[in-house]
């Protein structure tokens, strides 16, 4: 006997049917009941995967450069977190979109999802969803210790607790903001010996500063939606004051990351790329952003997935000139 419940679209027949779903790339590469799984990992969105994957390459990087990681070792490591940040990243979408299906059908921009269109049930969404746990932590077991323990932390407790948040509290952001960064903790704890924590905090909360920059921004794309379906976020908290919020938000992440390269002694290629570089894009964006405008919102949350090679490319200058034992002169 089927399960009514689980195959009943939250839009109506009718309605889900007339939807314009468009199938974006890489979709149309693959058979049409595939393509709602593949939406619920966001694979035709790679923006949130690389703000997963940052993180685990500046963790890595600053690891490399402190212990002198050989290149090809480097290289494997880097290939390894962009695994790590997809199993992440998919998998804490697909719960997402499980305990947010009714909430989604509310919101314009959501309503075509897997769940709310009807596309596929909850109970293949949560079989998909553990699958990916599972998988997780059976990739993650191959981690050292500590690296192991951080990277379940990061993909359990975490990620799924963040759905929930929304609903309690106007600051889920905030709890998002340590779920996005602490790969930091596990790339770091892959390479070195030793885990340096004063390093470490200071680089996931200028992580977070991050994070709640660019996901309040996300969020202004739906807050008329949000009020009338009951989701909270920092943006409808802070209505007006969104902007000053962001602005104090983009000062703590360049402050932390001038911090954390006095705190492992990077040198000159990383204040000037790294911490110059992200200042001047962050006043690009705040220059260009329209915080009322959804597109631009859009727009912006994307750019903050291409900052993220500002902040690596100032670290693997560092890391190369050490390991080749190079010196600037200035």
């Amino acid at each position: 006997m089927s399960n009514k419940h689980e195959q009943t679209p939250l839009l109506h027949d009718a309605e889900a049917s007339r939807l314009a779903i468009p199938v974006k790339w890489p979709l149309y590469y693959f058979p049409e009941r595939v393509r709602p799984y593949l939406e619920l990992i966001r694979l035709d969105k790679p923006t949130g995967t690389k703000l997963f994957f940052w993180p685990f390459v500046w963790g890595l990087t600053l690891a490399a450069y402190r212990t002198g990681l050989s290149e090809t070792t480097y290289a494997l490591e880097l290939l390894r977190c962009l695994v790590s940040a997809f199993i992440i990243r998919g998998a804490a979408c697909t719960i997402n979109d499980i305990f947010d299906r009714e909430f989604d059908a509310g919101v314009e921009r959501t309503r075509v999802r897997p769940l709310p269109s009807g596309r596929i049930s909850v109970r293949a969404a949560t079989i998909w969803g553990i699958s990916q746990l599972a998988f997780g932590v059976l990739f993650f077991s191959l981690l050292p210790p500590l690296a192991f323990c951080a990277a379940v932390i990061q993909l359990l407790p975490l990620s799924c607790i963040y759905p929930l948040l929304k609903r309690v509290t106007y600051w889920p952001q905030a709890w998002l903001g340590f779920t996005m960064n602490f790969g930091l903790v596990a790339a770091w704890a892959t390479v070195s010996d030793t885990m340096d924590y004063r390093l470490m905090a200071v680089m996931v909360a200028g992580g977070w500063c991050w994070t709640m920059l660019y996901d309040t921004i996300y969020a202004c794309q739906d807050m008329k939606d949000d009020v009338k379906v009951g989701v909270r976020s920092t943006a409808l908290l802070f209505g007006t004051w969104i902007r000053p919020l962001l602005i104090l938000c983009a000062c703590g992440f360049a402050a932390t990351l001038a911090y954390a390269g006095v705190l492992n002694e990077q040198g000159m290629p990383y204040f000037a790329i790294t911490v110059g570089g992200t200042v001047a894009h962050l006043i690009w964006q705040f220059a260009t952003v329209d915080l009322d405008n959804p597109e631009s919102c859009w727009i912006n949350f994307n750019r903050n997935g291409q900052l993220g090679w500002i902040v690596w490319v100032g670290l693997a200058a560092d890391y190369l000139l050490k390991i080749h034992d190079i010196t600037l002169a200035f």
